[in-house]
């Protein structure tokens, strides 16, 4: 695959994970994001903000949704994210760039950096040093930040 078709099946999915970011019901105290993990062209599973009980997160929705799946399926898929996935969470909870790197995901596509708003996430900075290969798109900033609007005005 030519890096001009990567870069247009990343645009493609990524348009499909900030859909995923919409569906975020949202709340003063956190951001709407949207996750898509993809392999060979297919749609594993798809997850936002708070999908599922307990103040999840996109990506760990997505996971979630292959706890059947041996990790060695998912081991060489890409996850797609309309924010960068966390490195620290206020509540406590693991955070998204753990859960990645725990599933074996060794490439992760982000739509824009988190915003300094809540905490100070270095979680591309993290993955990388683990051998992630981490990859912004370009051109949907916006796109990405306009599901939270309620927490960046």
């Amino acid at each position: 695959m030519t890096a001009d078709q990567q870069n247009e099946k990343d645009l493609q999915y990524m348009r499909l994970a900030i859909e995923q970011a919409n569906l975020s019901i949202p709340i003063p105290t956190a951001y709407c994001v949207g996750a898509i993990i993809v392999k060979d062209s297919q749609i594993l599973s798809r997850g936002y903000s708070r999908e599922l009980p307990g103040n999840t997160h996109a990506e760990e929705c997505a996971l979630q949704k292959l706890v059947s799946n041996p990790t060695s399926l998912i081991s060489d898929a890409t996850i797609y994210t309309t924010m960068e996935p966390c490195s620290t969470r206020l509540s406590g909870k693991k955070s998204c760039v753990d859960r990645i790197l725990e599933a074996g995901i060794m490439r992760v596509v982000i739509g824009v950096e988190e915003p300094d708003h809540f905490v100070k996430c270095v979680g591309v900075d993290l993955l990388r040093e683990k051998g992630v290969q981490v990859v912004r798109v370009r051109g949907l900033e916006e796109e990405c930040l306009k599901p939270n609007r309620h927490v960046l005005m």
